[in-house]
């Protein structure tokens, strides 16, 4: 019985880091299904959204809750910045240095992060209640709880958005047809910063709750990587897809991580990726594009 209970705690906490990589996987999705762009700088701006937060609280003494939302302006800020200065001016270039530029913009980011805060790891000031939760007899942080129920939420509100709400099915139109999206009056350049905005606001938040988990870094943008095995293996524009493989490759890792030793789980995650990729090279739920020659 002790036994199962255990399992059923590490798959929880496996449930909790899913949903916060499913949630930095969205990221990665909103920019790919507007642009085409695979932007690998998303880890970066998690990572500066959460020291943002740290500077807002810690360094200017606001409270957590005003901090938060400024700290997600500030990514999506970054973002609009980003693709309004570098992203758009590259249109119509080579997909690989449209790609390259993500990485620069990375590395450009943790430099910055290092000048400014420094490279020694610190700590987020508790905003969430170290208290345990307790479902049934199943121990789980409470920091893991709150990035589960909040990563779960803002997916439930982008799937309804892009069904419903008319700039989500401008941006599923870009993402299908660029040049029909022109035709039928749909501004392209505004939906390539809207998903930019968005994306880079969401990846600030997301950045924010790792922090509160983890503490901070400058190696934080290592998170990005895995999520973008979640985007992989989900689809690379399917927000569904980023949900399930997220909360899928969550449990994977925590019971590799338990049960096999944390040495393990960059063996898993990365095998799983090449075996994907192998399998299903579109993901589980993307879009398999057929080209005629």
């Amino acid at each position: 019985m002790n036994e199962l209970m255990f399992f059923i705690e590490v798959s929880l906490a496996g449930l909790g880091s899913g949903a916060l990589l499913a949630l930095t996987a969205l990221a990665f999705v909103l920019i790919y299904k507007a642009t085409r762009v695979i932007n690998l700088a998303v880890g970066e701006i998690m990572m500066l959204g959460a020291y943002l937060f740290m500077a807002f609280t810690a360094g200017m003494g606001l409270s957590a809750w005003i901090a938060l939302p400024l700290a997600i302006a500030g990514g999506a800020l970054t973002g609009a910045i980003v693709e309004r200065g570098i992203i758009r001016p590259m249109l119509g270039e080579s997909a690989i240095s449209t790609f390259m530029v993500t990485v620069g913009l990375g590395s450009v980011i943790v430099g910055l992060v290092e000048l400014i805060w420094g490279t020694e790891p610190r700590s987020l000031p508790a905003f969430i209640s170290s208290a345990p939760v307790f479902l049934g007899d199943a121990y789980v942080s409470r920091k893991i709880v709150v990035s589960f129920v909040v990563a779960s939420g803002v997916i439930a509100t982008f799937l309804i958005l892009f069904r419903f709400w008319r700039g989500g099915v401008a941006l599923r139109a870009t993402a299908t047809d660029q040049a029909a999206a022109y035709s039928c009056g749909i501004n392209v350049p505004r939906v390539f910063s809207i998903a930019w905005t968005i994306s880079c606001g969401t990846a600030a938040g997301a950045g924010v709750l790792l922090g509160a988990i983890g503490g901070l870094s400058s190696a934080m943008g290592a998170f990005g990587l895995s999520a973008l095995v979640v985007v992989i293996v989900g689809g690379l524009d399917s927000v569904l897809g980023a949900l399930i493989a997220g909360l899928c490759l969550g449990l994977i890792q925590s019971w590799a991580g338990t049960y096999l030793g944390g040495e393990y789980q960059s063996v898993v995650t990365f095998g799983l990726l090449i075996i994907a990729l192998m399998i299903r090279p579109y993901g589980l739920f993307g879009t398999h594009e057929i080209e005629r020659l």
